[in-house]
């Protein structure tokens, strides 16, 4: 592997209908799966984890937790049966006490769809073992940038850090009707695009107010969050390279990134 195939990358996973109907995105995943190699294993940053402080997967055996409703039958069956990646949970937890961020591992917690619909396009042969961080929704930006600069070393180890979230991620005004994607949207998905272009790290963390339509792109963060995993592991100075850009249902943008000073 390059150095640059372990420059972390953001994903924007969409709903759990990629994991059958993929769409252009999938076969974006599925492409650049192929580019990135096979790495040791692979620490996911999942939209779909939340908890008050920072939790790490810990099983040898992860299971594919299905935390979707109301789909047909054909979703529940489906697995991705990674194996987990216990010691680099355990790694990350110790890094993340170096640096003064307490964390515990949960060796009970599987693969969350917000992990396992990409994965299973990135590394279709589901042998890189995984471990999943969970993000805090309670606190900010800054916060999930200093975990991601604290867990920066473990790039050095051959561990990919994949952030899964959404570029914007507002479920009460997805269209199904069709027609062009919703304005308030692809100004938000571009400011984010010139804002990790240009490395505007400050105006990136204060997203919340420097960012238009931010409330409206992400009426809660959690799937935002990980983004900043990202960009702190990164390194100081990092831009983002947008490497898919497209949007689903009117305003669910599927746009990914390669961070990477």
């Amino acid at each position: 592997m390059t150095n640059q195939s372990l420059s972390p990358i953001f994903l924007s996973h969409g709903a759990p209908t990629a994991a059958l109907q993929p769409g252009p995105a999938g076969a974006f995943w599925t492409e650049l799966g192929k580019s990135l190699g096979k790495p040791k294993a692979i620490l996911c940053i999942s939209a779909h984890w939340n908890t008050r402080e920072p939790v790490l997967g810990a099983a040898e055996h992860p299971k594919t937790i299905h935390d979707f409703y109301g789909f047909p039958e054909q979703f529940y069956r489906l697995s991705y049966p990674a194996p987990g990646a216990p010691a680099l949970a355990q790694r990350a937890s110790d890094i993340l006490a170096a640096a003064g961020i307490p964390a515990l591992l949960d060796s009970e917690y599987g693969l969350d769809h917000g992990a396992w619909v990409p994965l299973k396009f990135l590394f279709p042969d589901a042998d890189v073992p995984v471990a999943q961080l969970s993000v805090q929704p309670l606190r900010d930006a800054r916060w999930h940038y200093r975990l991601g600069a604290a867990l920066k070393p473990l790039r050095d180890e051959g561990v990919l850090i994949f952030a899964s979230g959404g570029a914007t991620h507002n479920l009460r005004e997805l269209n199904f009707a069709g027609g062009p994607p919703a304005d308030w949207a692809v100004a938000f998905d571009e400011w984010l695009a010139d804002a990790l272009k240009d490395g505007r790290r400050d105006d990136l963390l204060d997203w919340e107010t420097k960012a238009p339509n931010a409330h409206r792109a992400h009426p809660s963060p959690e799937h935002f969050l990980p983004l900043f995993v990202a960009l702190g592991a990164a390194g100081e100075g990092a831009t983002g390279e947008r490497l898919y850009q497209g949007m689903s249902v009117g305003s669910l943008s599927m746009d990914a990134y390669r961070l990477a000073v």
